[in-house]
């Protein structure tokens, strides 16, 4: 038999490719259905490493991606919404929810791709309604799917012929760890387990690949499908590179058992064939849900212990700003209103913390144009936009109970904080946008400009602070020293504006400079007068 090499590369990428496109698109469309509601399972559901499990399985089946659960899942513990032990337990769960891909391929409906593929695509371009479309995006995907399996099939057939795929086939049955390698290589370059998996169920079913040369390669798999997270960790916060360590560690040790046990799971799933009545496909389904069915089962329990080693091996501080809040207990809203006040008050000043070092992130990215700065003031800048609402709810709820004309006082000021608070943060975020507007377009700020930002940006951190410690301390004298302070910032901003002028006339500043420059001193000074608002708040009826 004649071996057509370039029908068969053809068809085998051109099917790969078309099967990744399904996958994607169909985990699009999925995505799009269940809305913003994939963060919340994961924000809510993690209370404990089984609910982490379950939050896990769910969002990968909704995505059908375990490699994008993972990645969202060390987004999430960068940011500071997860902690490690919570993300542990989603990774676990991760691992499950990828098998229904391998169980979806098992189903065989390869024949109907087309007709599936046409359904879609009437659905798509013939209805005006969004929630038609995403269905049929996922039913476009889930035919393009098969029709890629069935393509990379037609490619793969003449491989039986190959003497040297025959020998592969044969070194791969007798030493596991070579299937092992094979699958992790194959997997890291897809970039997708779902890929290969399918892959590895085409050439089963085939008749390519013994049972005990096609384990080895599922065990590879899943070992390969950590790359993305470890790509997506990489200049990511301690705990982010934490979580996808985990995520390797985690299948190396599955793998291990699985290789060591490999003569009883192979006559279990012997057992499930005859039992169930499998096809081949559904043979490999079986068998790499079991893996990872199994993995979880046993490595759930170690939590702790996994993560005591990732974080033996990864020291360092985690670096994570907690966006939760941490005071805000419900409980004390009905039995004790003025701790309640007090623990809302904590968490104002939590929040006033992070708008700080926003500030000074923001400063430095500016200086350094390091994007980590600016990375760790968008982050900080979130989790400012998550207490105000956290705290303003809280305090709205604490409004409806019985409070003493101080406590009273003291909640409104906390009301009116908070916004202020808020908008400091919004003012930031501004400020990291003019640098990354200056980085995109090469625009030189001379060195004078950039002492006299310095200059101003050291006195508005300076009556921000003094805002803040005013609020926290109900300190009058401090709130008056603000007021005197913002004054100083007003004049300087006019001062720099004119200065600025002057330079741009002696042909010392470009004009683009001269917009970054202004626009920074503009949000500069609102910084200072929401610093000023907060004083007065304090003041009251004084001033």
């Amino acid at each position: 038999m004649d071996l057509d090499i370039q029908k068969l590369i053809f068809e085998f990428l051109g099917g790969l490719g078309i099967f990744l496109f399904g996958i994607k698109y169909m985990g699009d469309g999925l995505q799009n259905t269940a809305g913003d509601r994939l963060r919340d399972i994961l924000d809510r559901f993690t209370s404990n490493p089984f609910m982490g499990v379950l939050a896990g399985i769910i969002v990968t089946i909704l995505i059908q991606s375990s490699s994008g659960t993972t990645v969202l899942t060390v987004g999430l513990v960068n940011a500071g919404f997860m902690t490690l032990r919570q993300a542990i337990g989603v990774i676990m769960g991760a691992n499950i929810g990828t098998t229904v891909t391998a169980f979806i391929i098992g189903i065989d409906i390869g024949e109907y791709a087309l007709p599936i593929i046409a359904v879609g695509t009437l659905m798509i371009f013939f209805f005006s309604s969004k929630r038609v479309k995403n269905i049929g995006q996922i039913i476009f995907g889930f035919g393009a799917l098969f029709y890629g399996l069935e393509l990379m099939g037609e490619g793969m057939k003449p491989l039986r012929s190959l003497q040297a795929f025959q020998d592969l086939t044969v070194s791969m049955s007798e030493h596991g760890v070579l299937g092992v390698v094979i699958g992790t290589l194959f997997t890291v370059i897809v970039q997708s387990s779902s890929a290969t998996i399918g892959i590895l169920q085409e050439l089963y079913s085939q008749g390519s690949l013994t049972l005990d040369a096609a384990l080895p390669v599922l065990f590879g798999d899943n070992i390969g499908t950590t790359i993305t997270a470890v790509l997506a960790a990489i200049g990511a916060s301690v705990a982010a590179r934490r979580a996808a360590l985990t995520h390797v560690i985690f299948n190396l040790i599955g793998t291990t058992l699985f290789l060591l046990l490999l003569i009883p799971f192979r006559a279990y799933v012997d057992f499930l064939t005859t039992w169930l009545g499998l096809g081949p496909k559904m043979q490999i389904a079986f068998a790499h849900g079991s893996f990872n069915i199994v993995n979880t089962l046993i490595q759930v329990w170690f939590i702790g212990a996994l993560a005591y080693i990732v974080t033996k091996i990864i020291p360092g501080d985690d670096g994570v700003i907690e966006y939760k809040a941490k005071h805000l207990d419900p409980i004390f809203l009905e039995r004790s209103p003025a701790v309640a006040l007090g623990q809302a008050k904590m968490e104002v000043m939590r929040m006033a913390d992070y708008a700080k070092n926003a500030l000074t992130e923001s400063f430095e990215y500016l200086d350094t144009n390091n994007k980590k700065s600016a990375e760790k003031a968008y982050q900080y800048e979130e989790a400012i936009n998550n207490l105000d609402q956290r705290i303003t709810d809280y305090l709205v709820k604490l409004s409806s109970y019985t409070l003493s004309a101080h406590d009273s006082e003291q909640h409104s000021i906390l009301m009116d904080s908070v916004r202020d608070i808020e908008r400091i943060g919004d003012h930031m975020e501004n400020i990291v946008e003019l640098v990354d507007y200056q980085l995109t377009h090469k625009v030189i700020i001379s060195e004078k400009a950039k002492a006299d930002l310095e200059e101003m940006f050291q006195l508005t951190m300076s009556t921000i602070d003094e805002a803040f410690h005013a609020m926290e301390n109900n300190d009058k004298e401090k709130a008056r020293k603000v007021v005197k302070m913002e004054d100083a910032i007003d004049k300087m901003e006019r001062t720099l504006r004119k200065q600025h002028i002057l330079r741009l006339n002696e042909g010392k500043c470009s004009g683009a400079a001269g917009i970054v420059f202004v626009d920074i001193i503009s949000n500069l000074e609102r910084i200072g007068d929401h610093a000023v608002n907060i004083a007065e708040y304090v003041l009251g009826e004084e001033e």
